[in-house]
């Protein structure tokens, strides 16, 4: 704390030889520690309290007022007007006792510290002046550091509320304010969600609801793709490892289960998990801890998880690759998003919110959509759910001045009418009746070339992947088995 800051004082007592005793006492300090105002009752420190908001730092009031609101109700009434104010309460009523029963009831209606006002033998100052002073500078330094907390916990509010905008759940069908309503229900639980949905439907920006709306929301929150990494590697990156485990654990490496401590797991793709790292997952969701490689004892954890999958896990069970008491286990609360051919009216809200969003990260105007042009984007079927759209979307913003047209759509959509030499040019295929290709080879041809195909179009292989249906490890590999880089 520094000695230099003015600590201004509210007043609370009715006896005028006890106003000079408390003015006598903290005289040596007068300079920084000031008496703004004194009251003798609490209706009139309540007044004086809402009149000045923030102007007081610290009460000092006499427990025994005279009439009107007192002792641990007045201390109530001045928390509930600003409850980082701290009050120091003095009384006779202590000399020569120790009261426990007392001193409790104030500290629990909202008191810091309480003294004696005197003792037979002193009459002009507060009993044990240094105690009185160096309790009315430590109720400063608490109240200044409960102020900051306070305008620190507003940012974070004030910035959760503002990702939550930017990420906002768009659509007013039944379906998205049923889901909607769903969500903050369940981020209020503690229990593990299962996400259940199409690829692009928008899974993760459920679970990110869940998350900031929930009493974790200022605890870490992490995401990990279950199918986007080697099967080998998915352990080490959930539950880590101690340095010299193996060959090549040259340091130690915390997990996300650990790194998410206190806070959100979201696993996406859940389905893709190998057996053995299932295994561990249940003990986690089972005991809240981790088998950490290269640790003999277990690693407590407090991780609420929130997973994600496009698979029929049920239908894994049964084909034993997915355990069944895993999926019990992760099951506890599941949540479905509806697939955007099921809430086609939200889809002139979608495009609404993402051409605003998109024109401005560009830095050009939100065109005009023909009627024609929403009518076939409200028809067309959206196999790659939200995140299609968002992609025509953008493609749409990047090729089309002026109005939008029906033709710019099916463009956008890939599917835009070519000639047939056009199409046989792209695909490469011309059937001839007299040589037939066998069915291993044309089957192959027509792989390479689809790959190809969804590729081009596709910002990433990650989203070749997901237009696809394919766990990014299954498409790598098959890439890779269609020779293409």
């Amino acid at each position: 704390m520094q000695f230099n800051q003015k600590i201004n004082i509210l007043l609370i007592e009715d006896e005028e030889y006890d106003v000079k005793r408390v003015q006598k006492t903290i005289a040596p300090l007068s300079d920084q520690i000031r008496i703004k105002k004194i009251v003798a009752d609490g209706q009139s420190a309540l007044e004086a309290l809402k009149k000045s908001p923030n102007y007081f730092d610290v009460v000092i009031m006499d427990y025994q007022l005279l009439g009107g609101i007192t002792g641990e109700n007045l201390i109530r009434k001045i928390k509930e007007v600003d409850a980082t104010l701290q009050i120091i309460v003095i009384t006779k009523m202590t000399v020569n006792i120790t009261d426990f029963d007392f001193a409790n009831r104030l500290i629990e209606a909202g008191a810091m510290w309480y003294c004696t006002k005197y003792p037979g033998d002193i009459e002009d100052f507060i009993y044990q002046p240094t105690d009185f002073i160096l309790s009315i500078l430590n109720a400063f330094e608490k109240r200044r550091l409960l102020k900051k907390e306070q305008s620190s916990k507003r940012k974070l509010e004030q910035s959760i509320e503002e990702l939550l905008q930017q990420k906002a759940l768009i659509g007013e069908s039944e379906a998205m304010r049923a889901l909607r309503s769903k969500i903050a229900k369940i981020a209020q639980q503690e229990a593990t969600v299962l996400i259940l949905g199409e690829s692009g439907t928008g899974k993760e920006l459920v679970a990110t609801h869940l998350h900031y709306l929930s009493r974790r929301r200022f605890e870490k929150f992490l995401t990990i793709n279950c199918g986007s990494l080697p099967h080998d590697l998915i352990e080490s990156e959930l539950f880590g490892f101690e340095k010299g485990s193996f060959t090549g654990a040259v340091e130690k490496k915390i997990g996300l289960f650990e790194a998410a401590n206190q806070g959100t797991l979201f696993l996406d793709e859940i389905g893709e998990l190998p057996i053995s790292a299932q295994v561990k997952l249940l003990r986690v969701l089972q005991d809240g801890e981790i088998d950490k490689i290269g640790r003999t004892d277990k690693v407590k954890v407090d991780v609420r998880v929130v997973a994600a999958t496009n698979k029929d896990l049920i239908s894994a069970v049964q084909q034993k690759t997915f355990r069944e008491d895993l999926f019990y286990r992760l099951n506890v609360i599941n949540l479905y998003i509806p697939p955007l051919r099921e809430r086609k009216e939200d889809i002139p809200l979608l495009l609404e919110h993402f051409f605003k969003h998109f024109a401005h990260t560009m830095g050009v105007d939100v065109p005009q959509i023909s009627s024609s042009a929403m009518d076939y984007l409200q028809g067309f079927d959206w196999p790659g759910n939200v995140r299609q759209l968002q992609n025509v979307v953008q493609r749409l913003l990047y090729n089309v001045d002026g109005m939008i047209d029906v033709s710019d759509v099916k463009d956008s959509l890939g599917l835009a009418p070519k000639s047939r030499a056009a199409v046989d040019s792209e695909n490469g295929f011309e059937w001839d009746p007299i040589h037939i290709t066998p069915w291993r080879e044309i089957e192959r041809a027509f792989r390479k070339k689809y790959f190809e195909f969804v590729r081009k179009r596709a910002a990433s292989d990650a989203q070749a992947a997901r237009l696809l249906g394919l766990a990014p490890p299954n498409f790598h590999r098959m890439c890779k088995e269609l020779e293409l880089k």
